[in-house]
């Protein structure tokens, strides 16, 4: 599954973001975020982290740095 959302990730950065608007308002980008979430998560957790930081990515939440977890299951 994860490599599936890596491919819709990567679908996603190189054929629709380009003719949208910049609109991240955080670093790395949106698109970047769930890319490593999905790249160092399993599945669910991924996919939590990656709606979680796309509904902050509005005017109502500071925007700046913001890295993704470390992940605790992983050595």
């Amino acid at each position: 599954m994860n490599r599936l959302a890596i491919f819709l990730i990567r679908f996603y950065k190189r054929w629709i973001s380009p003719i949208l608007p910049p609109s991240c308002r955080f670093h790395p980008s949106c698109s970047e975020y769930a890319m490593q979430a999905f790249q160092e998560y399993d599945f669910l957790s991924a996919t939590f982290l990656s709606t979680k930081r796309i509904l902050k990515c509005n005017p109502l939440f500071a925007a700046g740095e913001d890295p993704l977890p470390p992940n605790p299951r992983r050595n």
